[in-house]
């Protein structure tokens, strides 16, 4: 009988043991097989954003997924098959949350090309052009009232002109051609010939519906910062063509940093929109030295007085003054964009040295301001910086969605990606993963990957 009891005690010690031991067995493949399936997929969205873009990524700097996969159709499915194909079939997968370039404005675009001008270039890059950030946008100010007072120029000479007849021979030809021809018909440099390109309006990702994104993504702060918004700038100029730049390229603009600053659908509307912002701080800034040099403020004395007697009008000669001295800084302005037009640099301060146009030849001009050309200065402004300056007094999101258009239309025309769509193109993704263990034991886990 003691044996016997012995005999059972040790056989239930032993099944208890065994149990012990299976248990911690099928725990262990349980978390095994946790891991697999976790590192199946994390092997899985490691392939999947593997495939991004190369032409996208080579010419921009950019990461994304074309989640259309060169269709043109954008669909999660074919996200969630590719992680099928990299990661077995063990495991579904549904995705809880999703980033696309065009997202917020464009907001992880812009992301990643600060990080890339950040890690290639560094704030040095910008560090000549932040203390300069409030002359840009006083010249702003100063390019606005100037404006105005053109305006009130134009209506002043309108009346002078129902009073007394056109006035042939006078000063203010250049004047009268820019009112009714446009800033473009007396900027052009000869040797420069006006892009005729224009595009669809309705394509662009900054102007259709778009694919919007899901869930909540950890964001970069202080995106607009001036040493921000310098540093993206800096991209749109060296990775976009403008009219003054060089090479010509096979796109569907010409000029399209002057697309990204006014977003006309054509070449020359865009060009005639930048050239006229231009026009008004070169007068602003010509308009400053003139009323400071007492010799060009008498010679413009003179001719107001000669004019008024010519005319009868002996008491409109200080109005007629006036309209001499802008007319006067309206041809020196249009001489200065002529020089920038053809990749020189205008001075920045005028003086009586590098002043281009006398009063004798303004009264000259007859037929347009073919004959105009300013001072050629090495240490002057060029075309690019005048572009530099209205990208960082301009709308940021404007700017970055812009940007996008172009891009989508280059890769179009420079590659044969027709079907290439910003707003498909996957930079961050969030998924519920749902792995079948055993018969009846599921185990639910989430991943997250994106460029950073």
């Amino acid at each position: 009988m003691k044996k016997a009891e012995i005999t059972v005690f040790l056989s239930l010690v032993f099944v208890l043991v065994v149990s012990f031991v299976l248990g911690i067995l099928q725990i262990t493949v349980i978390h095994i097989s946790k891991n697999l399936s976790r590192l199946a997929t994390d092997r899985a969205v490691f392939s999947v954003f593997g495939e991004y873009q190369i032409q996208l990524f080579e010419d921009y700097h950019v990461f994304a997924i074309d989640g259309s996969y060169g269709s043109g159709g954008f669909s999660q499915e074919k996200i969630i098959g590719r992680m099928h194909y990299y990661g077995g079939d063990g495991t579904d997968h549904e995705v809880t949350g999703i980033q696309f370039l065009t997202d917020n404005d464009g907001q992880a675009f812009r992301e990643q090309v600060l990080t890339y001008m950040e890690e290639t270039y560094g704030i040095g890059l910008i560090r000549d052009f932040t203390g300069l950030t409030g002359e840009w946008k006083e010249q702003e100010i100063q390019a606005e009232q100037i404006e105005k007072k053109e305006e009130t120029m134009l209506e002043e000479l309108e009346d002078l002109k129902e009073s007394t007849g056109t006035l042939e021979g006078s000063p203010f030809t250049c004047v009268e051609q820019i009112e009714n021809a446009g800033i473009l018909s007396v900027v052009m440099p000869k040797d420069m010939e006006l892009s005729g390109k224009s595009i669809s309006p309705d394509r662009q990702s900054s102007r259709r519906g778009l694919h919007k994104g899901n869930g909540n993504f950890p964001a970069r702060q202080a995106m607009d910062g001036i040493s921000e918004k310098l540093l993206f700038n800096e991209y749109v100029l060296d990775s976009f063509t403008n009219a003054a730049g060089g090479e010509e390229k096979n796109r569907s603009l010409s000029y399209e940093v002057e697309y990204i600053l006014t977003g006309k659908e054509s070449d020359k509307e865009n060009l005639e929109s930048v050239l006229l912002k231009l026009f008004f701080i070169r007068m602003a800034l010509n308009y400053v030295y003139l009323q400071g040099d007492s010799e060009k403020q008498a010679e413009a004395e003179a001719l107001a007085l000669t004019i008024s007697i010519i005319l009868l009008i002996p008491e409109g000669m200080e109005v007629l003054k006036q309209l001499i001295l802008l007319a006067w800084v309206t041809g020196e302005s249009v001489a200065d964009i002529r020089t920038l037009l053809s990749g020189g640099k205008a001075p920045l301060v005028k003086t009586k040295e590098n002043w281009s146009l006398s009063l004798s030849e303004l009264l000259t001009l007859r037929g347009g301001a073919e004959q105009l050309q300013g001072t050629d200065e090495q240490e002057g402004i060029s075309y690019k910086d005048y572009l530099r300056i209205f990208l960082f007094l301009g709308d940021s999101d404007e700017v970055t969605m812009r940007s996008l258009d172009r891009i989508e239309e280059n890769l179009a025309s420079e590659h044969g990606l027709d079907n290439f769509r910003a707003d498909q193109c996957v930079t961050k993704i969030e998924m519920k993963n749902v792995a079948m263990l055993f018969e009846e034991l599921k185990y639910t886990y989430p991943v997250c990957f994106g460029y950073e």
